[in-house]
């Protein structure tokens, strides 16, 4: 079931996502050669806390890390770890969020280690880009579909391909509600979307093939080719005036790409 969110609630997830969005711009600002996956996780779990926000995604089905940081060829879900240490020229995803007052928040940024090569810069750019696109299809009286559309078909027509195993959802109360967004289908298809809707909307787009594997860990998806992925998020109002970017912080002035 979809779930409408009042003017109180709508307060407390603003709240929630303007955490969150801090949280993964210090995260963003932090990256540098050498540091590992567990680094860059304890950065985003200490600031979260200190928010007197809960860290959302750790326990989340048994998930192990405050975020999924995800480098090059994987797409989402990879464990932070000790072992994992970030190299010049990586591109890293951070998919992260926070909880409080009984929302959630969440996104998510693909950040560049130091100077990545044109392709992968134009992976990144491309990615953000389908990102806001299909933002802007998130208005009231629009369905789910016309977000889906406006992200793939932005995406097949810069030469990439959107991943089809995992989609955007509703955010709210829990951090994954109903509608599924996926990034992909037709104009006109789905749910309608109407204001007081939360949507975690968020592309990740493959350098090559949509096809992807899990890794024996369980967790950590990477693509099927070895090819680079991007994956960008806001969560973000349906509101009667237009779509209001809840999680916009991560982008004022610049996301570190």
């Amino acid at each position: 079931m979809i779930q409408i969110k009042n003017a109180h609630e709508l307060a407390a997830m603003r709240r929630a996502c303007a955490i969150s969005a801090a949280a993964l711009r210090l995260a963003g600002e932090s990256i540098e050669a050498g540091m590992t996956t567990a680094d860059l996780d304890k950065i985003l779990f200490d600031y979260i806390k200190g928010k007197g926000a809960r860290p959302n995604f750790k326990g989340l089905y048994g998930f192990p890390g405050t975020a999924c940081i995800s480098i090059n060829d994987e797409v989402i879900h990879g464990i932070p770890s000790h072992k994992r240490q970030i190299r010049p020229g990586d591109i890293v995803s951070i998919d992260t969020g926070a909880a409080i007052d009984g929302f959630n928040g969440d996104n998510a940024c693909t950040f560049g280690c130091g100077k990545i090569d044109l392709e992968a810069q134009r992976l990144l750019d491309v990615t953000r880009e389908s990102l806001h696109r299909g933002i802007a299809a998130a208005v009231c009286g629009n369905r789910v579909g016309d977000i889906s559309h406006a992200v793939q078909s932005y995406v097949e027509q810069n030469g990439f391909s959107v991943v089809r195993s995992f989609v955007g959802h509703g955010v709210g109360r829990e951090l994954h509600e109903d509608p599924e967004v996926p990034n992909f289908g037709t104009a006109g298809r789905g749910p309608r979307l109407v204001g007081g809707m939360t949507l975690a909307i968020e592309p990740m787009v493959n350098q090559k093939h949509h096809s992807v594997i899990t890794l024996p860990d369980g967790w950590t998806v990477k693509t099927a080719d070895g090819g680079l992925s991007a994956h960008f998020e806001h969560t973000v109002a349906i509101l009667p005036a237009g779509p209001e970017i809840l999680t916009l912080g991560w982008e004022e002035p610049t996301c570190s790409l």
